[in-house]
């Protein structure tokens, strides 16, 4: 029987609740004794742990900041189901889009802090492709990286105005036919690996 999860830390219980909170809400629309307030501590409390607002969005931002998940599954089938994923995503209630998107729409280019989080969390999606790629041996594999980033980043865009999953299927078509130019086997459609396109929860 596996042991019980450690209880967390307080430090950990404000970066989660201001997680919640700065995601579905807004980091403007957020400070610092709302988060308190939710947790039922004192701001000093909080200051204890974060020194100010600026330190616990640049937190909130580094714990988003996941890297995709090692896999043995073909290049070509792994850079496909990132779309299923975004599906998969798109059609939970709590989607509000890209979290570090909306932290440099919300604070400005001018919050460098922030701007160089989310230039870091976008190239290293971006190189991810790009090594799939490789695996591949495709030709010009730093511009069709790019690509397929940039209709990850449109299909987020499009959902979040649409309130459609599907825009994720319409991304996944485009980047079956972006490696089909490339010269990269994806098969029919039948053998692509994708799964059943899920309605939006009310």
């Amino acid at each position: 029987m596996a042991p019980p999860p450690a209880p967390q830390t307080m430090k950990e219980r404000i970066l989660e609740t201001a997680d919640k909170l700065f995601y579905l809400q807004g980091i403007r629309a957020i400070g610092v004794d709302t988060i308190a307030a939710e947790i039922g501590i004192s701001k000093r409390t909080l200051y204890n742990h974060f020194p100010s607002k600026d330190a616990l969005i640049a937190a909130y931002l580094e714990r988003r900041f996941v890297q995709p998940r090692p896999s043995d599954k073909p290049a070509a089938e792994q850079i496909l189901a990132t779309f299923d994923s975004l599906e998969r995503r798109f059609a939970a209630k709590d989607f509000r889009g890209c979290p570090f998107v909306n932290a440099v729409a919300e604070l400005g280019p001018a919050d460098r802090a922030v701007k160089k989080i989310a230039i870091a969390f976008k190239e290293s999606r971006r190189i991810w492709f790009r090594d799939r790629l490789n695996d591949l041996g495709v030709a010009n594999a730093e511009a069709l990286a790019t690509q397929l980033v940039l209709l990850v980043d449109g299909s987020i865009a499009q959902d979040l105005v649409r309130d459609d999953p599907a825009m994720a299927r319409a991304a996944k078509d485009a980047a079956t036919v972006l490696l089909r130019n490339a010269g990269v086997d994806v098969g029919d459609e039948a053998a692509v690996k994708s799964g059943k396109r899920p309605a939006r929860h009310p």
